[in-house]
């Protein structure tokens, strides 16, 4: 009889193609967040990533059972292979997944595995990850196993509110000009006839998706380099349960829009747009409001999370700031890797002489 090995490894381009037990290990890391989910990956695939040869899931399997994946896209350039997080400028935290008793020795296999699959590799870079969870520390070990040289840099803070008050409570205690904003447009909002609409499952959702659309169409941010990203994530939320989407209407027009992401017990603020013509009613002020009482009084979760960046705003709502980080590896065996390693370091270097001349 032929003993099985410890480890083996598959790689599958698309959450579609996961057998249970891979889709089970991705399951019990939504935790963490939605962006581990295989409805998350998939919509990013179909709308990012459509038909990329590059796009590789990596899955570990110990004894048999699925303990590790890492998504990952790689590319090819003239001097190797390069790779990324499957990841982009929407995803708000990555992380590799696994199990609670995957360990480091687990970790350096799979990194291996990636490694020899692509033997022309020359730096692995993962991002954006929160340098305190466990995988941070397991995939730094790894690379140093692997004989590769790993570094790390900061990619954006990130404001949360850890849930520990009734939605009255939790108003009570914002900033009394806030209060005051809430308290005066929401009565001109209501006499005006102003209306607000939470979009949770299949209800109206195209309609409201249209909504959304002419509202940031309407708002001060740039198109959407992808355009079908967001239609796309706005139905697999609806799907999957996730889905609060806010409208505020006034006079028959959508003038604000805000898409939530409720999972595993967390709200997520991932999208907010408003219509500029419609400023004085304070419609964004409004409509984080309503979903912000939604999300404390009726869906009782226990973190609101306002995803990426410190803009003054996020900190009107929440209590707390932690900070996403990434990681690069270089592989020293490689030309392109040490000279990426060089520029890293004379860079890094640079920037600690300067940062005394930029003191506040």
């Amino acid at each position: 009889m032929q003993k099985r090995k410890l480890y083996e490894t598959s790689v599958y381009k698309h959450p579609k193609e996961f057998p249970r037990d891979v889709a089970n290990l991705f399951h019990s890391n939504l935790v963490i967040g939605f962006e581990n989910s295989p409805a998350w990956l998939g919509n990013l695939i179909d709308t990012v990533y459509p038909n990329d040869p590059g796009v590789c899931i990596f899955v570990l399997r110990k004894n048999g059972s699925a303990v590790a994946s890492l998504p990952l896209r790689i590319t090819k350039t003239w001097f190797g292979e390069k790779v990324d997080s499957l990841s982009n400028y929407y995803t708000a935290l990555y992380a590799p997944i696994t199990l609670k008793s995957t360990n480091a020795d687990d970790m350096t296999a799979l990194i291996k595995a990636v490694r020899i699959s692509h033997p022309h590799l020359t730096r692995i870079r993962l991002s954006p990850m929160d340098p305190a969870a466990p995988g941070f520390g397991l995939l730094w070990d790894a690379f140093r196993a692997n004989g590769w040289v790993p570094t790390k840099f900061f990619c954006f803070g990130n404001w949360f509110l850890p849930v520990e008050q009734p939605w009255r409570d939790y108003l009570a205690n914002r900033d009394g000009a806030v209060r005051n904003t809430i308290k005066r447009m929401g009565k001109k909002f209501t006499r005006e006839g102003g209306t607000i609409e939470l979009t949770r499952d299949n209800t109206q959702l195209e309609r409201s998706l249209v909504a959304y659309q002419q509202v940031y169409a309407a708002s001060w941010k740039p198109p959407e380099a992808y355009d079908l990203f967001i239609p796309g994530l706005i139905r697999t939320c609806s799907a999957n349960g996730w889905l609060r989407l806010g409208i505020a209407w006034l006079h028959g027009k959508p003038i604000a829009a805000q898409l939530w992401i409720v999972c595993a017990g967390k709200a997520n603020i991932f999208k907010l747009a408003y219509d500029h013509e419609f400023k004085a009613f304070a419609p964004g002020t409004l409509l984080t409001a309503a979903l912000m009482e939604q999300v404390l009084q009726y869906d009782q979760v226990a973190e609101v999370d306002y995803l990426m960046g410190d803009d003054a705003y996020k900190q009107q709502w929440m209590q707390q700031r932690r900070e996403r980080w990434g990681l690069t590896a270089y592989n020293p065996k490689s030309l392109a890797g040490v000279l990426d390693l060089g520029k890293e370091t004379i860079a890094r270097t640079i920037k600690a002489m300067m940062k005394p001349f930029f003191k506040p």
